[in-house]
């Protein structure tokens, strides 16, 4: 497994750049996160979203389906591609500090 270095913060990462140890993320992993998947500043939408599924990760301890993320949030699909160009799966599962996700998020 390789490496991830968040300011002060040294992280184990999957092939895919997903951490391996969600109870470590923080905000500024997840700033630094953002950068690897060409999103260099998180708007409050983006943590509107980030912290969406954070909670309901650390509720149900999965990520939730696409269809549940958007109606909860508000958010419409394209929307959130905007937010996270690599997708609410590869994107922003990975800057909320998510395993990657193994159903359709």
């Amino acid at each position: 497994m390789a490496m991830f270095k968040a300011g002060d913060i040294e992280l184990e990462i999957d092939e895919d750049g997903f951490i391996q140890e969600p109870d470590k993320w923080t905000e500024s992993v997840a700033t630094a996160l953002a950068v690897t998947e060409g999103v260099d500043d998180l708007t409050e939408r983006h943590w509107k979203l980030v912290r969406y599924l954070r909670e309901y990760y650390l509720k149900f301890g999965v990520a939730p389906m696409i269809r549940k993320l958007c109606k909860d949030t508000g958010f419409k699909l394209n929307e959130v591609y905007e937010m996270f160009p690599t997708g609410p799966a590869k994107g922003a599962c990975k800057v909320a500090g998510l395993p990657k996700p193994t159903g359709c998020v």
